[in-house]
């Protein structure tokens, strides 16, 4: 994820010291909001995305888990789901996302929250909203959520039901956001962006704006699932879409509207901040490079920060990624799976930039970017290692000197190679 709220307006949340190592100074979050936090990016535990069920009430095109409105066989029952919950948090994860599928048609899914939140754990919710009512959003602020996500493809209600493969999914997922906002509950938009959904930003943005949502994540489309069909932004979209979230983001903390904006799934955005913060002459462009740097991008995310859980209780580097397994919950506890390092990928996950190919492998940022989503690669080339696809800088923009991280004075330091 590249925090362009942290980043570019300057903005602190509860998640920028897992984030970007640094302390909380401007906000003291309540217990439920804060994360577990590394000394090092490379020492993260994973946030754990766990799709609990692949049941869903709706048929999105772009659905990665490729989930219907059927009963799926072997899910995991209420009990082995608690036991994973124990070893996440003996594990110390920082948070566990309960995805889907719809993760709200699984009838125990509060039993789970509320014994989650038992073990102390930070917990978030994914979902497509159609089913949250107001007693649903008062359970929510009831078991300390710490988020709840909403999936929206399009502020024009025929395009994101054309998305969601249901007539009128639109103005139920609306009034799932509006009983959040109105239960005082943190919730936010979440987008995948496509050639159709990049064209909808600026009303996104003011739909955000105006329905009172406080955060907003923009995911770069990693063709899995039924997802494989759509159709990708080349890199000159990908630059406007960008563009827009940069700015409309800015211009919003500016104007004093406190709005956390992500976008996920491409860490070269990181790198093309900071360019274009150089372009701008900002003051904060040397701090960000630190912070990116930090943050490693795609280097300590899937199978180092990011993990799966699916909903038969395979373990994956990430939820894109579920054509590989390194085991099963029912047979074994996730995190012997997780630090186990026999198998070739994920030995190479927690270490790959000697692995890296192409553009990928001598780029000036790797040690910011790090290759960015092997599932993308994987999916597009047959090459886990090949270069990420998805990557819109320019060649002028990759070459040159080499900027790696080093510490000097326990403080980060830009150091050409």
């Amino acid at each position: 994820m590249i925090d362009v709220s942290v980043l570019y307006a300057g903005l602190e949340t509860p998640s920028t010291p897992h984030r970007y190592g640094r302390a909380i100074s401007q906000i003291d979050p309540p217990e439920h909001q804060r994360m577990n936090v590394a000394k090092a990016a490379k020492d993260r535990r994973p946030i754990v995305v766990w799709n609990l069920t692949r049941t869903c009430n709706l048929k999105c095109v772009h659905c990665y888990t490729d989930s219907e409105a059927k009963r799926y066989p072997d899910e995991l029952t209420t009990e082995q789901a608690k036991a994973v919950l124990d070893d996440l948090a003996q594990f110390q994860v920082p948070a566990v996302l309960f995805s889907g599928g719809e993760p709200l048609v699984r009838p125990d899914i509060f039993e789970l929250a509320e014994y989650a939140r038992s073990r102390k754990l930070h917990v978030v919710l994914s979902t497509n909203g159609t089913l949250i009512d107001e007693a649903i959003a008062r359970r929510f602020v009831e078991l300390q959520f710490a988020y709840i996500g909403i999936s929206l493809d399009s502020a024009t209600p025929g395009i994101h039901d054309e998305f969601r493969g249901m007539q009128g999914a639109y103005q139920r997922t609306m009034r799932g956001f509006r009983h959040c906002v109105d239960a005082g509950q943190k919730v936010g938009l979440r987008l995948t962006l496509t050639r159709h959904t990049a064209q909808d930003l600026d009303q996104i943005f003011d739909l955000i704006e105006r329905e009172g949502i406080n955060r907003a994540c923009f995911y770069h489309l990693c063709p899995a699932g039924r997802g494989v069909n759509l159709m990708a932004l080349n890199p000159a979209e990908s630059r406007q879409a960008i563009d827009t979230i940069f700015n409309r983001t800015k211009q919003m903390n500016d104007e004093g509207r406190r709005v956390e904006i992500l976008t996920v799934d491409n860490h070269c955005d990181g790198p093309y901040l900071y360019l274009k913060m150089l372009r701008e002459g900002h003051p904060r462009a040397a701090q960000v490079l630190d912070m990116i740097l930090w943050n490693g991008g795609g280097r300590y995310s899937s199978g180092v920060g990011i993990a799966n859980i699916d909903f038969f209780g395979n373990v994956h580097a990430d939820q894109f990624s579920m054509y590989r397994t390194f085991g099963n919950v029912k047979q074994r506890k996730f995190s012997d799976i997780w630090q186990d390092t026999s198998d070739p990928i994920m030995a190479g996950l927690k270490d790959r930039l000697p692995l890296l190919k192409g553009r990928c492998g001598t780029c000036r940022f790797r040690y910011a970017c790090a290759g960015s989503l092997r599932a993308r690669a994987e999916q597009v080339t047959g090459d886990p290692w090949e270069s990420d696809p998805a990557c819109y800088l320019t060649d002028a923009e990759i070459s040159g000197e080499l900027i790696v991280p080093t510490f000097e004075n326990n403080a980060l330091s830009e150091v050409p190679k």
